[in-house]
């Protein structure tokens, strides 16, 4: 599929569309992790949009991937800034209205921000491995990659992925560590989803716990969870048939919202 750019919030942005060239109301919009990026979904888009049949689109937050960088280190809220001011820019340029939106770790914050603060633009939500505040594991996980940075050959690995992967890696790593992020929470903004939402979580997930999963349950009840053994953060590298099959069931029964 060809990779195209996009113009949000002042910025250029990679993305791409699979099954569909252009448009698409009824389309799943993929939101990475906080290191991640297009190119590191792999094959997951595809294997997406074969079992859902929808269009999907996915692309490279700004200092990710093949898109623009960032212009200043990120503060607290800057995942607020992606969700109420980035994500909307993203979906006016590439056509998309009332999108499922498919969001991982970082991604799948934003998610949540996005339908917490715009409750009519959007259709659903799946949500892997879900930040709605700062754990311990999570900053002990993210302080080990960052001795791993430093150490080993994981800059080159990540230059497969990203245009500058020292940017990228600082990006996510720095705001983590900063002590100013320790007080982030938005579990607060759970109640205000009005949307079906698809929960999915590993048991030996290295940056959270369910202690997540169950913050969001106690304000969203009717949330549908999807907890998977053996997997880790990323449930949809570690056990991909499993989340295939939960988000179709999702997708199929958000049909007559898309009618």
């Amino acid at each position: 599929m060809t990779t195209f750019s996009i113009e949000a919030d002042g910025a250029s942005l990679e993305c791409r569309w699979i099954a569909q060239e252009r448009g698409s109301t009824s389309a799943i919009v993929l939101l990475h992790e906080g290191l991640g990026s297009l190119a590191m979904w792999k094959r997951f888009p595809e294997q997406l949009a074969e079992a859902t049949q929808r269009a999907v689109f996915v692309y490279s937050r700004r200092g990710y991937g093949q898109s623009a960088p960032c212009l200043a280190n990120r503060e607290p809220d800057y995942m607020h800034h992606e969700a109420r001011e980035v994500l909307p820019a993203v979906l006016n340029a590439a056509e998309v209205e009332r999108p499922i939106l498919f969001g991982h770790s970082d991604g799948a914050s934003i998610a949540l921000l996005f339908a917490a603060s715009y409750p009519s633009k959007v259709c659903g939500l799946v949500l892997e491995a879900p930040h709605v505040f700062v754990e311990q594991l999570t900053i002990d996980s993210i302080a080990e990659a960052r001795v791993s940075f430093e150490s080993t050959d994981l800059v080159k690995k990540l230059g497969r992925y990203h245009a500058r992967p020292d940017h990228a890696f600082r990006g996510w790593n720095d705001i983590w560590l900063d002590a100013r992020f320790r007080d982030w929470n938005i579990t607060a903004e759970c109640a205000k989803i009005r949307c079906p939402i698809l929960l999915i979580q590993g048991d030996q997930d290295e940056y959270g716990t369910a202690a997540q999963i169950e913050a969001i349950t106690k304000a969203q009840p009717n949330a549908k969870v999807l907890f998977l053994n053996a997997c880790g953060h990323s449930p949809h590298r570690d056990n991909p048939q499993q989340v295939l099959i939960a988000t179709t069931e999702l997708v199929s029964s958000l049909e007559t919202a898309w009618a």
